[in-house]
């Protein structure tokens, strides 16, 4: 499966003063390399976002001078080429990767396949789609034991309160 598209890497929070400040969240492994690997845009790659970073995951985005200008750019999401990331290290992958994979169990029963990995502050989890519909898996490697993403596939041990109804 070949990697493309466009990986989150951070989002933009909350204004700090009143001169166009932002808190910054970022996703890598660096958080202050979040710049580093090209230019940031939103999902689309319709908008570019040009970050100086301060301290204190503060950024100052640039024609960002007030606080309103800061306000409405709250929640926004910065996203980079796939192909500007460094490649994973072995046994390592991004998140990213995973979307679009084959879950079965160990025993090799198909599961349906990862529409998404997501992150709600609690824990990353995936979302599968397949029969007998949508199923939410917390990804955790006593959930998810094998991640095999050159083989386009993972293990998922399904958790009891997760288990597909009868």
């Amino acid at each position: 499966m070949a990697p493309a598209g466009r990986i989150l890497v951070g989002e933009i929070g909350r204004p700090h003063g009143v001169r166009g400040l932002v808190k910054l969240r970022s996703f890598t492994a660096d958080p202050a390399a979040i710049a580093s690997y090209g230019p940031l845009t939103d999902e689309a790659g319709q908008r570019r976002f040009a970050l100086t970073l301060l301290s204190d995951g503060l950024a100052r985005v640039e024609g960002v001078g007030d606080r309103d200008a800061a306000a409405r750019l709250t929640g926004a999401r910065l996203y980079v080429e796939r192909a500007s990331l460094p490649p994973p290290d072995e046994d390592e992958f991004y998140l990213a990767d995973l979307v679009g994979l084959r879950a079965e169990t160990a025993a090799g029963e198909p599961l349906g396949r990862v529409r998404s990995v997501e992150d709600n502050g609690a824990g990353a989890f995936l979302v599968l789609d397949g029969p007998p519909g949508e199923r939410f898996v917390p990804f955790t490697r006593a959930c998810v034991p094998v991640v095999d993403v050159a083989g386009g596939r993972l293990v998922v041990e399904p958790p009891e309160e997760t288990a597909a109804p009868p």
